[in-house]
Parts: C-alpha cells; structure tokens; sequence
C-alpha cells in the first residue's frame, strides 16, 4: 500500500505555484483584482487504483489490521480520482467525501455543525478587547529568527538533529510538516503564540506521529499522511495548542473565517469574493490570498465548490478532547499515548490496542512532554470532566 499510494500527494499535487500568487497581488496592488489563472497536470491513477482495490480485496476485514488496510485503500482511492478530476467541481465533492464539510454535525452532537463552532469563536474574537493584549502579542517575529529557535527547540527535543528546519519561499502557507523537515515561508511574519503553536502542533504532532511511525516494524505506512488520519491529525494537533495553552482566541478565529470561507465557496463565491471576505476580516492581502488559496485547491476558482479539508479542524479537535476525556473516564489513559505511535484514527488506536500488547506494533519512541507527564494531563482532562457538568445559564 506504501508503494501503491506514494504518488497521491493530496496537498502538494493540489496547491498552487507562488507566481500566481504575486500575479494577483500584484493586481490587487494596481487596483485590479481578477480571478488568479491556475492550471493543474493531468493525472492517471487507474493502475494505482487497480493495485489499491486489490489490496482491500485479499484482506481480512475482520483482522484489525485487514480492517485498517481496507479503509486507507478505499480512501486512498477516493484521493486518486480527487487528482485526476483536479480543476473541476467533481474535485471538490471527492474532497467532500475524503474530509466532510461546513455543515456535518460535529462529534456527539445532532445539532451543532462545524460552522456553528466556527461562527461561536469569530463571535468571541470580534468582541475581544484589543487593550487586554499583552505587549508581546504585538511584537512580530520575523522567520529566521523563529527558523533558529524552533530548530535549538528541536534539536534538545529529539537529542540531536533529526528534524531540520528550513525556510521556503514558494511556500504559501506559513509552515509545512514532514518527518524530517519543517519549511517556514520565508520572509513571513509570526507571533509569539505563533511560534509555541508551530512546535505544538507541526513539529510535536505532526513530525514526531511521522517519526514513530517509522519505527513501526509491521506497519510502516502509519507514518504516512493519509487523507483518513487528517482529522485526527489536524485535532490532535490543535487539541495539543490548547491544552499546552499555547492556542489564542485569533488562531480559533482564523480557523473559523476558512470553515466560513468553504461555506462561502459551496454557496457560490468565488475566489475574489472569499479573498476579500478575509480583507475585511482584518487580514492582510498576503494572508487573505494566502487563505483563499486553500479554499480553491483542486476546485474552480469561480465558486461553487471547495477544496474542504479547513473543516476538519474543529471537528478534529472536538472530537479527540472527546476521546481524551472518555479515555480517562475509562481507565483507558494509555490509547492517549499509543495516538502517537503513528499516524492513525480513533478508531484505530482502539483497534490496534491488543497489537500494541503482543508487539504487532510498538509504542511511540517519542511523546509530546504534555503527553508523557500522564498526572498533568490527568488533572486537566479531571477537571474538564467535571466543568462540563457546570450549565452556564444557572447561578
């Protein structure tokens, strides 16, 4: 499955050259804004897909691991027709079937959707004080400056220089993880929380579930970044912001304007109209592009579809600060930990448990400090367990 799928590179195949980026703000800058020219390679992953279904047809379903293969296969498979219809509305429902949408209810709930999350932190950001910020939320951190700490940060982490940290100036998102290297987009300005979130969520998540799962001896491919872990991947790491305090009301907020945005999107804006719905959101015209880009990855630039993995991130996080609190609630504080041996779901960790006691698979070889101090993470999770039972509108 490893070979099978290595070419299906979701995210690298579906992002744009930064030259259309610079060509449109460019315009923008001359007071003519137009919708950004993109053209995507055309694919052919019809013998992968050969090779992906004949994987899921000569497993054991009922096997944990029969079970695992089977889903990653029939995920993998909907990415491959995800690519091969790049630049089209039909990318934009395969993207739908691999990470949901806006309106999917969120985990152990009827009636609340990721959208409504979204527009509950927008809410509480808008509403926010700006004289209650600190002065060091004001100051800006330029890349390589935050390129030499969080590399000293890494390097006393993992003992050594496992993970490199390197600047990249095509690089349109602000950072990108993989195992062994981290890449800032150069020239790019950060925050303080900016920094302790990227080694929180890209380096302590991201990188290491990669790393250990490297380590595993049977199933190498839970290092791989597969679209079926992204949920869990994307909530665990945000999750270990905001248990580690390292989230701000302004990254939810951010978080929240892109779920809006693939609503945006599905209702039918296009690019400039999403563009400029971050303009007014207060970010700048970098930022604005930057975040509309990933709103039209892989789809028609002139609305009516969505690229909608930015809806996975609250869901995620819902539902893994779920899992951890059920985890403790149980007994069962150990899954928490076996999360990070790879890359992988909910579902799978509770499978995978029993390979986990007769060495099928290994623990992780690394664990975040959040998660390695098991009385802390228990006092925190102790104490949400027992806050929730508090109703707001009494007293």
């Amino acid at each position: 499955m490893i070979e099978a799928a290595r070419g299906l590179r979701v995210l690298a195949l579906t992002s744009w050259p930064a030259h259309v980026q610079r060509t449109f703000l460019d315009g923008a800058l001359a007071g003519h804004v137009r919708l950004p020219q993109v053209t995507y390679p055309r694919h052919d992953f019809a013998e992968v897909r050969r090779e992906l279904d004949a994987i899921a047809g000569a497993t054991d379903a009922s096997h944990p691991l029969g079970a695992y293969l089977i889903d990653s296969a029939r995920d993998w498979d909907t990415a491959a027709h995800l690519l091969e219809t790049l630049g089209s509305a039909e990318a934009g429902a395969h993207s739908h079937a691999l990470y949901g949408g806006p309106d999917d209810p969120l985990p152990g709930s009827d009636a609340l959707t990721a959208r409504d999350a979204a527009r509950h932190f927008i809410g509480i950001a808008d509403e926010l004080d700006a004289g209650l910020l600190a002065p060091e939320e004001h100051v800006e951190i330029s890349a390589t400056a935050l390129q030499l700490w969080l590399q000293g940060e890494l390097d006393a982490f993992f003992g050594g220089r496992t993970v490199q940290v390197d600047l990249d100036p095509d690089l349109i998102a602000k950072a990108a993880a993989g195992a062994y290297r981290i890449r800032l987009r150069a020239g790019a300005a950060y925050t303080d929380y900016d920094r302790h979130q990227l080694l929180q969520h890209e380096a302590l998540v991201h990188s290491l579930t990669a790393l250990n799962g490297r380590e595993q001896p049977v199933l190498g491919s839970l290092a791989m970044s597969s679209p079926r872990i992204t949920a869990v991947q994307e909530g665990l790491a945000t999750f270990a912001e905001q248990i580690t305090g390292n989230i701000d009301i302004e990254r939810l907020k951010r978080i929240g304007l892109r779920i809006e945005a693939v609503a945006l999107a599905l209702d039918g804006a296009d690019f400039v109209e999403v563009y400029r719905y971050f303009l007014d959101a207060g970010q700048t015209a970098a930022e604005s592009f930057a975040s509309a880009q990933r709103v039209f990855r892989g789809v028609p630039v002139h609305g009516g579809a969505a690229f909608t993995k930015d809806t996975v991130y609250l869901r995620g996080l819902i539902d893994v600060h779920t899992f951890f609190r059920r985890a403790l609630a149980s007994g069962r504080l150990r899954l928490c930990r076996l999360l990070f041996a790879g890359k992988m779901t909910l579902d799978d960790v509770q499978r995978f448990e029993p390979l986990f006691d007769d060495g099928t698979l290994v623990p992780p070889r690394w664990l975040p400090p959040w998660v390695a101090r098991a009385n802390g993470l228990a006092g925190m999770l102790a104490f949400s367990l027992f806050a929730n039972r508090i109703r707001l509108d009494q007293g």
